[in-house]
């Protein structure tokens, strides 16, 4: 008997998939453009948050070795304590003092590493500018800065390194000579590509050791200090013991957490997300919308065929059944040809959008269909869009399963 029962049961779903799949082939062009707005809504959905994602993975590598980092600067009345604050360009300096109150509040095992930021004018053949100058005790260097070619200058000789974007802009290479400041000095090395950091930021740069930089400047006030730390659950109790030491009788100096600026990056970048995954759930709401107007009209026209349907015995939960899968076929289809769609769209936009970072930044990303966060957020519009199609039917197969059938046979 529950054998019986389940054969029926399962005959009356695929006879009601039947007359769903016939009445969407019977209106296909109404169908056709019900399913063309979950198919925007879809592609919109799933492109958006690969690009959003896309986004992510460009700012995690622009952000390069943020984690370990604090940064200590002067402090000044309009300082925000943000490195990259114009307001921080005043001539401020940190003293022999500070230097030494850092590193007794940084304890053992943690490098301090004080230096220098200013601008020169560098020269090679034809081509002059001015370029940040970096200025770093040459036994901190290697501690810092990775080369890409040659190798690391050393006490006070006339030897600087040359940030890789910066090298290449000039066209210098390790070993040629170049002018800073009308002095002649050859390049040891060039620099790695890094990206922003919290702590130096080397890429367009120039940086030369402070020894040299005293001989050739006449001075090496420090402008900022870099604390790498070994450990990065350390980093809350230094800020405190440097905050005591330095900042008990007035402001003194800004610290900059490099963990702080993670969860404010994390935090940005889960807004802009949620952001851009809520415009592409406003298209799929239109396109829903579209759904429903569909779904009403094909139940105001085939109200003599639901009055029949009824008068034959045919249950109000087959007619409620009948019109929600008609619903779901239209945003299954959809959200299948959307999906496929969406593949490539979103990765052509975050493509671009690595292009123009590159371009801009020097920061580059591989993107990959298969990666799993972009599989996810292709499922997540297709689960989304279906969804939203069955929701859309919900109203009109309720209306339809409610007909009287009487009433619905003198429809004309």
């Amino acid at each position: 008997m529950t054998r019986r029962k389940k054969n029926e049961g399962g005959g009356r779903i695929g006879i009601m998939v039947s007359l769903a799949a016939r009445n969407v082939k019977r209106h296909w062009v109404r169908s056709i453009l019900a399913s063309i707005g979950i198919i925007i809504g879809v592609i919109a959905i799933a492109s958006l948050g690969m690009l959003g994602n896309s986004i992510g993975l460009l700012f995690t590598g622009f952000w390069a070795d943020v984690g370990d980092a604090l940064l200590i600067t002067p402090h000044v009345a309009v300082s925000s304590g943000d490195p990259g604050d114009p307001r921080n360009i005043l001539p401020t300096t940190l003293s022999e003092r500070d230097i030494i109150e850092i590193e007794k509040a940084a304890g053992l095992g943690n490098r301090v590493i004080p230096m220098v930021r200013s601008t020169g004018e560098l020269r090679f053949g034809n081509r002059v500018g001015y370029a940040m100058l970096i200025a770093v005790p040459g036994d901190d260097i290697p501690y810092l800065l990775d080369t890409e070619a040659g190798g690391y200058p050393r006490g006070a000789h006339p030897q600087i390194m040359i940030g890789t974007f910066l090298a290449e802009e000039y066209g210098i290479k390790a070993g040629n000579r170049v002018e800073l400041d009308g002095t002649r000095a050859r390049v040891a090395g060039i620099v790695a590509e890094r990206g922003w950091g919290v702590d130096i930021n080397p890429d367009y740069a120039v940086i030369v050791t402070q020894e040299w930089y005293e001989r050739q400047y006449g001075t090496g006030a420090f402008n900022q200090v870099v604390i790498k730390v070994s450990d990065v659950e350390d980093i809350p109790a230094i800020k405190r013991s440097i905050d005591a030491r330095l900042n008990r009788r007035k402001e003194t100096v800004d610290i900059l957490d490099s963990q702080e600026i993670l969860e404010i990056f994390e935090q940005t970048m889960g807004a802009i997300q949620v952001l851009l995954l809520g415009i592409g759930a406003v298209s799929l709401f239109v396109a829903s919308v579209s759904i429903l107007n569909v779904m009403i009209i094909s139940v105001t026209e085939r109200t003599q065929e639901i009055g029949v349907l009824r008068s034959i015995g045919t249950h109000r939960n087959d007619v409620l059944l009948l019109f929600l899968i008609e619903a779901a076929v239209l945003g299954v289809v959809g959200s299948i040809i959307g999906g496929l769609l969406s593949s490539v769209v979103g990765w052509l936009i975050s493509v671009q959008v690595a292009t123009a970072f590159d371009e801009l930044f020097g920061i580059s990303a591989a993107f990959s269909i298969l990666d799993l966060s972009i599989l996810g957020y292709i499922l997540f519009g297709m689960g989304f869009g279906i969804v939203a199609s069955i929701v859309a039917g919900l109203y009109p197969a309720w209306k339809a399963a409610r007909l009287d059938p009487i009433e619905a046979l003198r429809y004309e």
